[in-house]
């Protein structure tokens, strides 16, 4: 017989392992997809690497993605620590992005007023979507990931509807595009003549913040308890409610904030398609870090780094870039499984 036992504590090399056995089991199994397309995978993964480290334009773009990466992992890492199922980030994103180009629009102040303002009103979007799905689990048991998950469509449409209608930009010639912020709102550039934008060390500096608050404050004592074990955590004096509202106003904080920020760095508008993903590709994020803080920033450069090389892969070797959706689906994947043995042990 054997049987599955909750570890006490995950030792520090499990938990370092367990990622990168993850990243490498799915990219064995991508490279079978890549083989069976006639191509070397080991001349395809080089290629996928020199899009994305090759050049210093390159580098610039890999990180311009990963930046809302590393705001829609933050978002998914500290809802799932309290047994959130955030499933809506793509909505938060969106909402936020939304906001700030309405207001950006017509805001008359200095732009390093202007600049925080717009990113706490994407924060305060996103927050207010996921307070929804939060209050009525707490009050009707309603399951999150149902109502996250279609908030993400409603939004997109509710997006769709404003950008067509009253946010419509006169001067996008007939591109579906809302009406863009003012550019002295918009973000610097860290790298001249690049889309890479101050937004990255804002990122850096929210991942750094939310290690703080789970890791230092009463209010992330309470998130991990109610996480591991929400009885015990009630039984200890702990408010469920209050906790899992504290921590849904964060996370949708967070993902709004990914969208202000794109909007402000790099779109300056709206669109429906400005976002490949974002808000879900997050949770992949969330995962391959095992929902720490610190991780979350190595891990949204895997999987921008993943993106923005399938492209220059798929230019050189006729490898479909649509490879990049699937080793990211399997990085969640073996993820799961690492987490799996990470936290228990097999025993006898």
């Amino acid at each position: 017989m054997m049987r599955l036992e909750r570890r006490s504590h995950v030792p520090l090399h499990l938990a370092i392992i367990a990622p990168l056995a993850a990243i490498l089991t799915a990219l064995l199994l991508a490279a079978g997809l890549i083989a069976a397309a006639d191509v070397n995978p080991l001349t395809a993964y080089g290629e996928m690497v020199n899009g994305a480290f090759g050049s210093r334009l390159s580098i610039a773009e890999m990180l311009t993605r990963a930046t809302p990466l590393v705001f829609t992992g933050l978002a998914a890492a500290v809802a799932f620590r309290a047994r959130l199922w955030n499933i809506g980030g793509e909505g938060q994103f969106f909402v936020g992005a939304l906001i700030t180009a309405w207001i950006g629009h017509s805001l008359e102040v200095p732009g390093w007023i202007g600049v925080p303002i717009l990113m706490f009103a994407g924060m305060a979007a996103g927050a207010a979507l996921l307070a929804g799905p939060a209050f009525l689990r707490l009050r009707f048991g309603v399951d999150e990931v149902v109502t996250t998950l279609l908030l993400n469509f409603i939004v997109i449409l509710f997006v769709g509807l404003m950008i067509e209608g009253p946010m419509r930009d006169p001067l996008a010639f007939g591109w579906p595009s809302s009406v863009p912020v003012d550019g002295d709102y918009r973000l610097p550039d860290l790298i001249p003549r690049t889309r890479l934008h101050i937004g990255l060390l804002v990122a850096i500096a929210a991942a750094g913040a939310v290690w703080l608050i789970l890791a230092r404050t009463v209010f992330g004592a309470e998130t991990r308890a109610a996480g591991l074990n929400a009885s015990a955590a009630a039984f200890a004096g702990i408010s469920l409610p209050q906790t899992i509202m504290g921590v849904a106003l964060l996370s949708g904080a967070l993902a709004g904030l990914a969208g202000s920020v794109e909007v402000m760095g790099v779109t300056a508008g709206v669109t429906t398609t400005m976002s490949p993903g974002f808000g879900y590709a997050g949770i992949v994020v969330a995962m391959l870090a095992a929902l720490h803080p610190a991780g979350v920033v190595a891990a949204a450069v895997f999987v921008a780094t993943v993106f923005v090389g399938a492209d220059a892969m798929s230019r050189a070797t006729g490898v479909p870039s649509f490879i990049a959706d699937v080793i990211v689906a399997l990085c969640l994947l073996t993820m799961i499984v690492a987490l799996l043995f990470t936290t228990y042990r097999v025993r006898r």
